[in-house]
């Protein structure tokens, strides 16, 4: 089936997911599919509901509450996968269910311990009783580019035959190259039977580099899915990256000839959601959406964009959602129009949200020269993420310098109204802080990574930190904002600090060396 129409199957929330340190909560899933549905994606596979009971709410909780796109969840050819599979997306107005089992020789030999008779039989079976429940059925022939054309080709036959609508031929681990790639979509179209009367699909992973390229070169023949992730996140080195491929046909139309549904403009701030949520930031240099994708430094190209940004420049960054645009509002600014530029950002903030991030403007507009679109991004999702605070910082100061041993003050305001006051030393402010904060809390997590970035620019420039640590095997994320890197540390790491104090029962962990003696425990319960 071929057509000018390019679909694009976005699995951030399936295979992105299974990016180490990836993983999100169900609310964070809501976010980041109606964030696709914004975007214009054609289907988001939501899940894989067979793989835990938070897939599965998550799969079932996307189905009934996103609508335009076709959502779609994952099951090997299994009847206890496919059945729960169903289960989950019942309720979506528009549902696929996407089955798949290995093909490729190691797979058989290693992993499945299955001849190729029973491969067949097994795909038939699983897309047959999945189309029993769905009429829209993907197939997936796992490692398809490291499997014999022929067995291949007959697999992806009786797939057709058994009723599958789309025909997925996954590069499971990114080992081809374009010119591979293409023949063996070339092959598949010249010698399996029915293929024209389905959607060809192609889902490369970016193990050499090339996930982009092969999806690419796969659409020349004739494929017209691609299965993408936002930022290329996914398994080992990722997936192909939504915005590079949708960009590549947007930009190159000449040469392909190709739309897509995508609201291109939406493609930044969708990846700077799925970075905050994830905690995996975009590198600079990154293609589409990195900070440095539109940034000129020589002074050759420098003077060519002064003559015509086409000198220089392939694309618009406006075409792609970011803005040069100062937000022309201070701290004398109204509501009324804050609220706007809020909107023309792309956020839809209730009234309550909105009365936060106003007021976080104002008082930020009082520290900074100039507010930036990017400040204001970064308030809006540190109130939307931001939740139920059990701590809150209430004052720190901190002491550190050559030759001085690096101290830190810091005051909490407990959920009960109480402050709570601490002092503690560590190897530089930033840790006496935390060290501080872990001393009053209770709560002693590992510290698995800490960054701090520039949200935009000049000398007063809000700071972002990130915190990610682990406590009782599970892992938590923090974020800070601040024109003070320490403050914004701090933030992040009590956010941390107040997730974990959220999964306990009952109130917030308390030092016993914090409360006074009426709080203190019995000694003898």
């Amino acid at each position: 089936m071929t057509s000018d129409r390019l679909i694009i199957f976005d699995t951030t929330l399936r295979d992105g997911e299974q990016s180490p340190g990836a993983s999100m909560n169900l609310a964070e899933k809501l976010e980041i599919a109606q964030a696709l549905r914004d975007l214009g994606v054609d289907v988001i596979e939501a899940g894989f509901p067979i793989a835990s009971p938070g897939d599965f709410e998550a799969v079932r909780a996307i189905a009934r509450e996103v609508e335009g796109p076709i959502i779609c969840g994952l099951a090997r050819c299994n009847d206890e996968d496919i059945d729960r599979a169903w289960e989950a997306l019942r309720d979506a107005p528009r549902k696929r269910i996407h089955v798949f089992l290995a093909t490729s020789a190691i797979h058989r030999e290693f992993k499945l311990k299955m001849a190729k008779e029973e491969i067949v039989r097994r795909t038939v079976a699983g897309v047959q009783r999945a189309k029993s429940y769905c009429d829209d059925v993907e197939f997936s022939p796992e490692d398809a580019a490291r499997t014999e054309l022929d067995f291949l080709a007959e697999v992806v036959e009786k797939a057709i035959e058994a009723g599958a609508t789309t025909i997925n031929i996954p590069d499971t681990v990114g080992y081809a190259v374009p010119t591979q790639y293409a023949a063996a979509i070339r092959y598949l179209k010249e010698n399996v039977r029915g293929i024209d009367k389905v959607v060809i699909s192609v889902h490369c992973h970016n193990d050499l580099g090339l996930a982009v390229a092969n999806s690419l070169a796969a659409v020349m023949e004739g494929a017209r899915q691609i299965e993408c992730t936002i930022n290329g996140l996914g398994e080992r080195a990722g997936n192909c990256s939504l915005e590079e491929v949708v960009m590549a046909i947007k930009t190159r139309n000449d040469f392909f000839k190709l739309q897509t549904t995508i609201n291109t403009r939406r493609l930044y701030p969708t990846s700077r959601l799925v970075s905050n949520i994830t905690g995996i930031q975009v590198q600079r240099n990154k293609a589409i959406v990195g900070q440095n994708a539109f940034a000129h430094e020589a002074g050759i190209h420098q003077h060519g964009m002064l003559m015509h940004h086409a000198t220089y420049e392939i694309m618009r960054p406006e075409d792609v959602g970011f803005s040069k645009s100062n937000l022309v509002l201070g701290k004398h600014s109204g509501r009324h129009a804050f609220r706007e530029r809020v909107k023309e950002l792309g956020y839809h903030l209730d009234d309550e949200q909105l009365n936060r991030v106003f007021e976080e403007f104002k008082s930020l507009a009082d520290k900074k020269k100039e507010v930036y679109d990017a400040d204001i991004e970064a308030l809006v999702e540190r109130v939307i993420h931001r939740g139920a605070a059990m701590w809150t910082l209430e004052a720190f100061t901190c002491n550190a310098g050559s030759g001085t041993l690096p101290s830190a003050a810091v005051a909490l305001w407990r959920q009960d109204g109480t402050i709570i006051r601490d002092a503690g030393v560590g190897d530089g402010p930033v840790d006496a802080v935390f060290r501080t904060i872990e001393r009053i809390t209770g709560i002693d997590v590992n510290l698995k990574d800490y960054h701090v970035r520039s949200v935009s620019k000049g000398e007063d420039a809000l700071g972002e930190a990130s915190v990610e640590a682990e406590y009782n095997g599970r892992t938590y994320r923090g974020r800070g904002l601040s024109t003070d890197i320490l403050e914004a540390s701090a933030q992040a790491f009590l956010e941390v600090i107040n997730k974990i104090a959220m999964k306990r029962p009952g109130i917030p962990s308390i030092n016993p060396a914090h409360l006074s003696p009426e709080e203190r425990p019995d000694p003898g319960v």
